[in-house]
């Protein structure tokens, strides 16, 4: 898998990423795991702990499947997909830390897809560097992310 570098970030080819969360989405045979992006880590700082919905819970793309605290940030986790909650990362609930070592391996839930047409509301291949530019501009403006 191939990756690209944006400002010191790295972004990972064949994934999708959205940023209502700041979340990568890995997909294989309809399941999507879901982990932070290196901005996402970055924007909340040092994570602290994250709870999740239970496996079987029913979620809806832009509605909260968990919750995050962190150094900058306290707040819900939005999934960027709908779906069944079918897995659970518990190495990573139980040290969040993974996160911030390795945000590609580190996902923190999988859903079945119940909505493979949300995928097209994800950014991923050409798109992804102009959006990823965007979405620096964008929280830089807001003064979340410094120059």
């Amino acid at each position: 898998m191939g990756s690209l570098k944006i400002e010191g970030y790295e972004l990972r080819s064949g994934l999708y990423y959205d940023s209502l969360g700041d979340m990568w989405v890995a997909v294989s045979d309809g399941v999507a795991k879901v982990g932070y992006d290196p901005l996402g880590l970055e924007i909340n700082g040092t994570l602290a702990q994250l709870g999740i919905a239970k496996v079987g819970t029913t979620v809806i793309r832009g509605e909260t499947v968990g919750s995050l605290e962190a150094e900058k940030f306290v707040g819900p986790i939005v999934s960027p997909l709908s779906g069944t909650l079918v897995e659970v990362n518990e190495a990573v609930l139980g040290d969040v830390s993974l996160m911030h070592q390795d945000p590609y391996g580190a996902w923190v839930f999988a859903v079945a897809m119940s909505n493979t047409s949300e995928l097209d509301e994800l950014v991923t291949g050409d798109a992804l560097e102009e959006s990823f530019a965007e979405r620096l501009t964008a929280y830089r403006l807001k003064g979340v992310l410094a120059r």
